[in-house]
């Protein structure tokens, strides 16, 4: 089955603790609607990508869509999670529905909101993420996880401090042209580069500047099994897409190799016939910039322990050979655990059809998306295409 992109719609990421989800819902969805030329009634069913684990103390929440909408009323609506990449899993079971042939055009929510926890409640949610029973008492959270990653790399490598700030300040210089981002500003290398009392030190050698956004927000994408003739979009469509799975304790594997990541890009490149020559950029998933380092190397741009010299030498800038996260990334983009996946499909989807605006790269080609769950566990990629 052939299965397209044929309408986006994305609320801005921030900090909007007083916005209920039911809203973030109509705002993602209305849009997304729109741009497909569709009216609820034409969806056969609803795929809600929604992490939660206390975020907000409503659960069952692949029902709201009908109280947000009351349209989707007797619409067949399901929920996923899978940490991170809780809104690819929703994407991959909305295309699970179709290739089986129950479905043709399916809505897919990305939704979260964090804001209305404190700081350490946010860090005790996300915790659950990890392998609890070796790593749950981290009192950083998933920063600590992956200050501890950072902590081994630069033991084993040497220090990646300026690797690290460079693609920090690259992603938040994407940011600014991001009219969904979070934080629209750009803080330079010498910030990120330096530790102040605004860039303190949070886990190991990660930085304030090294870590992605507790942010708000919601996207959603309409998926069909053929293009759409009344869409006001130009489709997009998937060449591949791939999902690895690894050990979640990171105590039975190396913590500086994404194994699992590096077997989806090669799977999924294979399954496309392409090769990363043939991309013309990478959403990727850069919860904190160790993560973008390591995951430049497993996408094979270096090899183990040279991942730095791709940020370095340019090679991921807007301007380079393989542009990353023209978006932002969740480093400026903001990281709504639930609409991350989602989100990035927007992008995505943006690029590809032409619709990106002062984030549209200066390249054609086709399109990666990366999202993951966890410390590299659940690792999903999507090799796009214009229709």
């Amino acid at each position: 089955m052939t299965a397209y992109i044929t309408g986006w719609g994305h609320t801005a990421f921030g900090k909007f603790d007083q916005v209920e989800l039911e809203q973030m819902i109509r705002d993602a969805v209305q849009p997304a609607l729109a741009s497909a030329g569709l009216a609820p009634q034409d969806i056969d069913g609803i795929f809600v990508g929604h992490f939660n684990a206390g975020f907000v103390g409503q659960d069952f929440t692949a029902a709201l869509p009908a109280v947000a909408m009351t349209e989707f009323r007797h619409t067949p609506a399901m929920r996923t999670e899978n940490a991170c990449a809780t809104g690819s899993a929703a994407i991959w079971a909305a295309l699970d529905a179709m290739g089986a042939g129950r479905m043709k055009r399916t809505l897919v929510i990305g939704m979260e909101k964090m804001n209305g926890l404190k700081t350490p409640e946010v860090a005790a949610t996300l915790i659950k993420c990890s392998y609890v029973k070796e790593e749950g008492s981290d009192p950083a959270g998933f920063a600590g996880i992956f200050g501890g990653i950072a902590t081994k790399y630069f033991e084993r490598y040497g220090d990646q401090s300026d690797a690290l700030a460079a693609i920090a300040a690259k992603n938040h210089a994407n940011g600014m042209h991001n009219p969904y981002a979070h934080m629209r500003r750009d803080f330079g290398f010498d910030f990120c580069r330096t530790p102040s009392d605004k860039n303190p030190f949070v886990s190991g050698p990660l930085k304030r500047s090294d870590c992605s956004l507790v942010s708000d927000g919601a996207a959603a994408l309409v998926l069909s099994t053929e293009p759409l003739p009344g869409a006001k979009v130009r489709p997009v469509k998937w060449r591949s897409r791939t999902q690895v799975n690894d050990f979640m304790p990171m105590s039975r594997r190396d913590p500086t190799r994404f194994e699992g990541a590096a077997m989806a890009w090669q799977k999924g490149l294979a399954a496309a016939n392409a090769t990363l020559d043939d991309l013309a950029f990478v959403e990727t998933h850069d919860c904190f910039t160790i993560a973008e380092l390591l995951e430049y190397e497993a996408m094979g741009l270096a090899p183990h322990g040279q991942g730095a010299r791709v940020i370095l030498d340019g090679v991921t800038r807007k301007d380079g050979r393989l542009p990353v996260n023209p978006s932002g990334g969740l480093k400026s983009k903001g990281h709504p655990i639930g609409a991350t996946g989602v989100s990035q499909h927007v992008m995505a989807a943006m690029q590809l059809s032409g619709t990106a605006g002062d984030m549209q790269v200066g390249r054609n080609g086709l399109g990666a998306v990366f999202n993951m769950g966890g410390s590299a566990v659940a690792s999903y990629l999507s090799i796009l295409e214009a229709a």
